[in-house]
Parts: C-alpha cells; structure tokens; sequence
C-alpha cells in the first residue's frame, strides 16, 4: 500500500536533529505547487523562489500606453569602450504611460557578434559565450535600428557602462533619451541590500539565466515592474520620473591638491582631462542640490564665497555618455 505524507500534520514529537532540522520530510500527494510554497513559507524556515519567465511579445498592444521603453544589456570583450568590442546585445521594447506604469512587451532582439579578435578567457568564464558561438554572427543592425527608433527612453541596468560601448558601436544611440536602473532608483530605500541584477533578481524572489543579454534584459523588466507597497511608486515610475528631470555635473575645477581626500570622500570623481573635460575633480547632483554643493566648495575648499566652478546641466539626453 502506497504511504501518503500530509504536510499539515504535525511531526512526530521524536523527530529531531538533522532530520528536524531540515525540515519534516512529509508532503502531500497532489498538493498544487502554490500550496506547497505558500506551506514552506509559512513555516519561516524556507524560501521559495520561481523561475522568472519572459514575457510574451504582443501584436496589438494596449491601449493606453503610449510611450516606448527599451531595456538594453550588452555583453563585451572588456570594459574599456574605446578598445573593447560588443559581442552580444540584448534588446526588449514594451509600452508605458506618463505615470511610469509598463503596458505589454511589443518586441525583442538578441543577436551575437564576433570580435576581432578571441573572446578572453575570463569573459567566456561570466558570460559562457565562447568562440565557436560568435564566429561568423553578426548583429542584425535593421533590426536593431527598429527597435531603438521608437524608443522614448533607453533603460540599462549600469548605462555608463552600456551607452559608451553602444555609441561606439553605432550612431543610432547618440541622441536617445537613457536611464540607469542601478544609479537612478533608491533599491536601498526599498528594502534590497545590493544593486546588481542577481541580488535584486533574487530579493525580488525569482531566479534566472543571469549574463546573457536578452535573459538579463526580461528579468531587469520583471524587477523595475515588481510589486510596491501603499503610496510608493514602481521602481519603474522612479526610474522614468527621474529621467525627466535635469542633473548638474559641477567641476572643482583648480580645487586645492591638499583637498582632494575632502573631495573623495564627499563622493567626486577624478577626470584627467582626456575627454575634452576640465582637468578636476566632479560630481553630479540635481538641481535641487546645486545650492549645497556650491557652498560646500566655496566654504570647505576653496574658501573664497565669489569661486564660481564650471557647472554643466544634464537630461537624459547627455547622461551616461563616455566620459
């Protein structure tokens, strides 16, 4: 006779050590998998995360939402834009409306390429592309060129990464709007305790094929529309209202040598000056913050109230290029 398991029966008060400890072994026979997950998590022992599935492309979107999103990832033979190549690129268009809430995915692009040169051992180790996969593809630029086209904004989880190499791999690029999943929502004030995909991926309780671009690219959407609580908005609808508004990037231009830990330490960056830049140390605020910040350097580094250092105003239309 076969032995049925019923998960809602207490244990056996003998049950103990190991065996407690990993949990009770009974289960029920044609218990749906809901139920078993919602009974695992119930008990505050377990866990329990769901494979993220892509979402289906639809013909005829909704009505509704009239804006274009794309969610882009790119996987390289490095990280340096100006010598480094794409290999892969990953593409997801779906709809949204002026609030930031996300209608239907409207298409998807994957495509691989090869460099001119062999892939870096280390580069097949975190993306599990190798040479035999790249050799004679190309990235099917029409098609890429169809997607881009329409897009009101381009998301990217890191976009200072992703913008510089996708300029340099085509013009198409330069003059779309771009925001950045990792820099332009607040995922600490929301409970995650990183920012890269993995970690949100699995906060947000699910699990993935990550570093292959258009996998990356349906899990970034499944996370920037995951579920909210009381007033806050989607971390969508953040990232889209802060890509609306303009951001300053200041330059302590001349700023004392002795003062550059200060600087460091507040959050500025050091720029050599090779890309047409000022030769200083920068940060980036919004507006709002400009007041602060400019204080802060005439008071703390400067010490002269009339300094007036280099400001240059931002949208989404300048952000994230090479610097």
């Amino acid at each position: 006779m076969a032995l049925q398991y019923d998960m809602f029966v207490s244990p056996d008060p003998d049950e103990t050590g190991a065996r407690s400890r990993r949990g009770s072994p009974r289960a029920a026979v044609g218990m749906s998998a809901g139920a078993m997950v919602d009974h695992l998590e119930a008990t505050g022992r377990y866990r329990v995360l769901q494979k993220l599935e892509a979402r289906p492309v639809v013909a005829a979107p909704r009505a509704g939402f009239p804006l274009v999103g794309v969610i882009l990832d790119t996987e390289t033979t490095g990280l340096n834009h100006r010598k480094d190549e794409i290999i892969e690129i990953g593409l997801i268009a779906f709809t949204f409306d002026a609030e930031g809430r996300i209608g239907d995915v409207i298409d998807v692009y994957g495509g691989l390429r090869q460099p001119g040169g062999p892939i870096p051992p280390e580069i097949t180790r975190i993306t599990g592309i190798t040479d035999d996969m790249v050799a004679g593809e190309t990235i099917d630029l029409a098609r890429v060129q169809a997607i881009v086209a329409r897009a009101d904004l381009i998301i990217a989880h890191n976009a200072g990464f992703d913008r510089p190499f996708c300029e340099a791999f085509s013009p198409m690029f330069e003059k779309k709007a771009w925001a950045c999943s990792v820099s332009e929502i607040g995922w600490s004030d929301r409970g995650f305790e990183g920012t890269k995909l993995g970690y949100l991926i699995g906060q947000a309780g699910y699990f993935h094929d990550g570093h292959r671009a258009v996998d990356d690219c349906f899990a970034l959407l499944e996370v920037i529309d995951g579920a909210h609580e009381g007033p806050q908005p989607s971390p969508f609808a953040e990232l889209y209202a802060a890509s609306q508004r303009s951001r300053v990037r200041l330059y302590a231009e001349n700023s004392p040598f002795e003062m550059k830990d200060h600087l460091k330490g507040r959050g500025y960056r050091w720029s050599d000056g090779s890309d047409g830049r000022p030769k200083s140390w920068w940060i980036e605020v919004g507006e709002d913050a400009l007041e602060d910040e400019l204080r802060y350097l005439r008071a703390e580094i400067y010490r002269w109230s009339e300094a007036d250092p280099p400001t240059v105003r931002l949208t989404a239309f300048d952000r994230f290029k090479a610097r």
